[in-house]
């Protein structure tokens, strides 16, 4: 898939190079990423889209058509509800949002909703830096979140108002070195022009019922890897607040 975003690929050409049946080679990826193999292509496509608009001068229709959209209208609004602003406004803003606002269509009344409260655990493997929490209908972080809140650093965190259903709990971090005082954001370089490695942790699905008035949901960080879905909103410039 990431060798050929351009390419107009199909669940049978990915199970053919996997060498599986099409309905086997499905189960087995959304198994391991936990999400189906077109909507893991479609959300590459797009990480990929978000890297050429702030790292490159190509234009929106050029990056449309090099990670596989023929109608740049069609890329332009699938970026905008998977990322939260248009592909113009994400590269204005040179990768992130100013502010993430939950999902305003999902009300609630104080007796139909919980909280969910838990403490995000930090990796082994590395310091992290801000932290964002958000409670998405999948394994997926794309468009507005449920509810969300974000941490200056891993510690206890709550959700409040949370509706009754189905959700994911989905974390965000950038690694910070040891020995550095400043606090990175997700995705920011660092002095060196490295991309800081991200971290992630999820929990779900947590089910909220009408009699449930606080919902524990602890997350441990992790690095980051190839079979994790890229997290497609756009984050906050910032280390704290929305």
């Amino acid at each position: 898939m990431r060798e050929n975003l351009a390419e107009q690929l199909t669940i049978d050409d990915m199970a053919r190079t996997a060498m599986f049946s099409k309905f086997h080679f499905s189960r087995v990826f959304q198994r391991a990423t936990g999400v189906s193999p077109g909507r893991f292509l479609s959300a590459i496509r797009l990480q990929e889209a978000k890297r050429l608009l702030v790292s490159t001068m190509f234009s929106v229709t050029e990056i449309s058509h090099r990670v596989g959209y023929a109608s740049v209208g069609t890329f332009s609004s699938r970026f905008r509800s998977s990322v939260g602003v248009s592909p113009t406004t994400y590269r204005q803003l040179g990768g992130f949002t100013t502010r993430i606002c939950p999902d305003g269509r999902v009300r609630v009344t104080p007796k139909q909703s919980a909280t969910i409260r838990g403490h995000v655990w930090p990796s082994a493997a590395g310091h992290a830096g801000a932290v964002f929490i958000g409670l998405f209908p999948d394994r997926l972080p794309q468009g507005q979140p449920i509810r969300c809140t974000v941490l200056d650093r891993p510690g206890p965190y709550a959700l409040e108002d949370v509706p009754q259903g189905t959700w994911y709990v989905l974390a965000y971090a950038g690694e910070v070195p040891a020995a550095e005082e400043e606090r990175l954001i997700p995705a920011q370089r660092n002095g060196d022009g490295d991309r800081v490695r991200a971290l992630v942790g999820s929990v779900g699905p947590v089910t909220i019922r009408p009699e449930t008035v606080i919902r524990p949901a602890d997350v441990r960080l992790r690095p980051m890897n190839a079979f994790d879905p890229p997290v497609l909103l756009a984050l906050l410039d910032g280390q704290s607040g929305s």
